[in-house]
């Protein structure tokens, strides 16, 4: 395929699936890029539905393929949560920091750290629909570690690593993420479109 819109407005997610998507396609715009002002009420209750609703959106919008991704943080003590509330996890506004210190509140005593990301990227184009579903396994960090990432990074631990996706160069978090492997899932389904 020649051109892709992703379909966000989060500058860290854009440049992560940019980094990830250019063997794939020729041309990746962004919303702006691409001259389109729209911003999707993300009200479905799965990763899968929010990012379906967003690439239908844009592809109808600019009638070109789409690329929508909604990811987040399940961690297993929490029943899931903040799970597709990821993003607005301590309210309106979005702030990363606030997100971060909540999670951090309530998972105050509790050993079982187990957490996860998810994330779906959909695809939509005149041919169809595709989606792909990333998950990396970790734990939570009693504390922030790490300057690198955004949103819940630097207090997501990898195990087999030995830190967390906030210490991790760019590069190798291209390889390893949720975002990177739905990426390489959703590029081997797209001969079927």
């Amino acid at each position: 395929m020649d051109k892709l819109i992703i379909a966000t407005n989060n500058k860290h997610k854009l440049k992560e699936l940019r980094e990830v998507l250019h063997p794939y396609f020729e041309s990746i715009l962004s919303l702006e890029e691409a001259g389109i002002q729209h911003e999707t009420v993300e009200d479905a209750a799965t990763f899968e539905g929010n990012a379906l609703k967003k690439a239908r959106e844009i592809a109808c919008i600019s009638g070109c393929a789409a690329l929508a991704d909604d990811s987040g943080l399940s961690v297993k003590a929490l029943n899931g949560e903040p799970g597709v509330y990821s993003a607005r996890y301590a309210g309106e506004p979005c702030n990363d920091r606030k997100n971060l210190e909540l999670v951090l509140e309530k998972m105050e005593g509790i050993k079982d750290r187990t957490a996860c990301f998810v994330c779906v990227l959909a695809l939509v184009t005149p041919s169809g629909e595709l989606t792909a579903r990333g998950e990396v396994a970790g734990e939570l960090t009693y504390a922030p570690q790490g300057e690198g990432g955004f949103g819940y990074d630097p207090i997501f631990y990898i195990p087999q690593y030995k830190c967390t996706f906030a210490q991790m160069t760019q590069e190798q978090k291209n390889q390893l993420s949720h975002r990177a492997i739905a990426a390489r899932l959703l590029a081997g389904k797209c001969a079927r479109l």
